[in-house]
């Protein structure tokens, strides 16, 4: 099943001013979360926040946020940036 990823202007602004590396790994998650789902057990730190909110770590102080609600198969990325500033 392919599912639907969406990123937010902001995390989209923020993973521009990203290394290199980080960018990478990102577009990485990105491709996993469109063929896999968000459920991602696969990537660093990977755990679920509850009400449908999910996050990993793209290196120890890059992370990114998504949702998805239950049987859909939107999965939005919400936040991508530094895990001192990470919404949860």
């Amino acid at each position: 099943m392919a599912y639907i990823v969406r990123i937010s202007k902001q995390a989209d602004k923020t993973i521009a001013k990203a290394p290199k590396a980080v960018q990478q790994k990102f577009a990485l998650l990105l491709d996993d979360l469109e063929k896999y789902g968000p459920i991602r057990k696969d990537w660093p730190n990977f755990s679920a926040l509850g009400n449908g909110l999910y996050h990993c770590h793209l290196s120890y102080s890059w992370v990114a946020v998504w949702r998805n609600e239950k049987a859909s198969v939107l999965v939005e990325v919400e936040y991508a940036g530094s895990r001192e500033s990470a919404p949860y």
